[in-house]
């Protein structure tokens, strides 16, 4: 897929919005990808998640860990694209942890899958997770790279779609977004 056809995909789904946002990590933006609009239709997350495990394939992670609630739908597609084991990070006591039983054996090649990355906050807290339990991540793969390319992991990184969406500080807004009331509409 071209970043052309996937924005568009945004686009003609509505998963592209306009407004004055406040984003997970703080910062106050212009656009949102709100992706579970794009992933509430199947045939998109087939399509988009055959481009990132074609991305993802020479690398051959047994497993794809993805952090919740962002990354789960298009992380599970990876992984059955793949044929390889699915786990997801999830929150306890306000940060992310590995739950419900799952392990990771040593050494097992690891891919994290998320749906959109900024800063790549949950993404680097997800990878220190899998490292602390003796995973080695081999890549991430991400359907927006809001950061436009500017956010490091470490490992190699993948994206549908790379844009450099302008973020600001609260207490930085130009005026034309301060004039608008702000929302958060992502998962918390």
């Amino acid at each position: 897929m071209t970043a052309e056809e996937v924005l568009q995909v945004f686009r003609e789904t509505g998963a592209l919005l306009e407004g004055h946002f406040i984003l997970r990590s703080g910062l106050h933006s212009r656009q949102y990808f709100q992706c579970a609009l794009a992933l509430q239709e199947m045939p998109v997350v087939e399509r988009f998640g055959a481009a990132l495990a074609d991305k993802l394939r020479s690398l051959t992670p047994a497993t794809v860990v993805a952090p919740a609630m962002g990354g789960l739908v298009i992380g599970q597609e990876v992984a059955r694209q793949l044929r390889c084991r699915f786990l997801f990070t999830e929150k306890e006591e306000g940060r992310l942890a590995l739950r419900r039983g799952f392990r990771i054996r040593p050494g097992e090649r690891i891919a994290v899958v998320e749906d959109v990355v900024t800063q790549g906050g949950r993404v680097q807290e997800t990878i220190d997770i899998v490292r602390s339990h003796g995973g080695e991540v081999v890549a991430v793969a991400v359907l927006v790279d809001r950061s436009g390319g500017t956010v490091q992991f470490g490992v190699p990184f993948f994206s549908l779609l790379q844009l450099k969406v302008e973020a600001f500080p609260p207490d930085q807004l130009p005026p034309d977004l301060a004039a608008i009331p702000p929302i958060k509409p992502g998962s918390k």
